[in-house]
């Protein structure tokens, strides 16, 4: 069982730190589908990992459905990990991938809008309370760990009452990515049109059919998430390089995962272990008046990057990848072709036509949302999530 009687809040270690603490090697160092060396590139490594947005426990927010926990520590990791995932990808979509965060201030003002977002205060889009309560929808109860799978169904739903951001997120299911499925986010009247995968020849291959289609709508940003067991009790070996190569695709989110009784989100690898973001850390809640700025400096990690062996991985993970547009999707189609049929490293199925043995694929829309109370149980941190979460997916 995880401690969750923190005695520290935010311990922060200098700058340099950091650069020692990472080996001193040769072998490249990816991040969210960036490479450094570690020995020529230490001061850019450490900006882009700084400037990620992080998300840790926090204490004395206003109680979750008003007779609630007013602190996630001890269950809300998992949560915590999708709000860095989830802000990654809003991060990207109003910054861009080159931005990088200044301790100094003077941040642009979409960095604030994006911010806001994940305060921990009920009336803030991704806050701690609206991803516990819209939970409930997916049968856990306040205050009840989350898997990747499940955090991810949440931003979908919350996702939709984003208007400033209007981000789609797309949730696969049995390791499968279907791209007809995606296409009807933006082309609703070509998605039931693809038909049956054309035949060898001299037709088009099923990618290059999508790809030739009008852009009649709008693309809106999309984050993609994955979700995928790769192993039994333990991640096995076959899925690590595959692992591997997804941090080095230029869409490249990150990873909902962690290992047994720890959530953590992973953002990048050197040798054979991951480099990731630790939300255990309790911190006291930001506050903020509305139009006012926030002190950021807590979302901020400014420790030493941790790492972990890929081998100590549990195999419960959720890839997350995000494309702005519809080229960047087409991209990333060919990327992970590429990866699968070249280097043949699968870990997942990308096909262009929904399974005719599944149900009919319908884009998600508002849920109608039910705050009744919360409901408060007491819950140990455990990276197992039930048996049903997973029935859908391949093993």
């Amino acid at each position: 069982m995880e401690t969750t009687n923190q005695p520290y809040e935010n311990q922060i270690n200098v700058f340099s730190e950091f650069l020692e603490d990472l080996p001193d090697t040769d072998e490249p160092v990816w991040v969210l589908g960036e490479c450094y060396n570690v020995k020529t590139e230490k001061t850019k490594l450490l900006s882009d990992v700084h400037s990620r947005l992080w998300f840790t426990y926090r204490k004395k927010f206003s109680p979750i459905g008003g007779t609630g926990p007013s602190s996630d520590t001890g269950w809300g990791c998992m949560l915590r990990c999708g709000q860095m995932i989830l802000a990654q990808a809003l991060v990207c979509s109003q910054l861009g991938r080159a931005w990088r965060w200044r301790a100094e201030g003077g941040q642009p003002e979409e960095y604030h809008r994006i911010l806001h977002c994940f305060l921990d205060k009920k009336d803030s889009c991704y806050s701690v309370h609206q991803m516990a309560q819209m939970g409930v929808g997916e049968g856990k109860s306040v205050g009840e760990w989350y898997g990747p799978n499940t955090v991810a169904q949440v931003l979908k739903k919350l996702a939709l009452f984003d208007d400033w951001n209007s981000l789609a997120v797309y949730v696969s299911m049995d390791n499968t990515v279907v791209i007809e499925d995606i296409s009807t986010f933006f082309f609703p009247s070509l998605g039931a049109d693809c038909g049956p995968d054309p035949v060898a020849g001299g037709n088009p291959s099923p990618l290059e059919k999508h790809q030739s289609k009008p852009s009649r709508f709008d693309w809106r940003p999309l984050l993609l998430v994955i979700p995928l067991r790769l192993g039994i009790n333990h991640i096995n070996p076959v899925y690590i390089q595959a692992l591997k190569e997804c941090f080095k695709i230029p869409q490249s989110c990150g990873v909902l995962g962690g290992k047994p009784n720890l959530a953590y989100y992973f953002i990048g690898f050197v040798g054979e272990e991951l480099i990731y973001l630790d939300p255990h850390t309790t911190q006291s809640a930001v506050e903020s008046e509305a139009g006012s700025g926030v002190d950021d400096q807590s979302y901020h990690c400014l420790r030493s990057p941790r790492r972990m062996k890929i081998t100590n991985l549990d195999p419960s993970v959720a890839l997350g990848f995000f494309c702005k547009s519809e080229d960047d999707f087409d991209s990333w189609c060919n990327l992970v072709q590429q990866i699968q049929m070249k280097r043949n490293l699968r870990m997942f199925e990308l096909v262009e036509n929904h399974p005719p043995h599944w149900p009919p694929f319908v884009p998600p829309t508002k849920p109608e949302v039910q705050t009744t109370g919360a409901e408060f149980i007491e819950s140990s941190d455990k990276l197992f999530e039930s048996e049903e979460e997973f029935e859908i997916l391949n093993v």
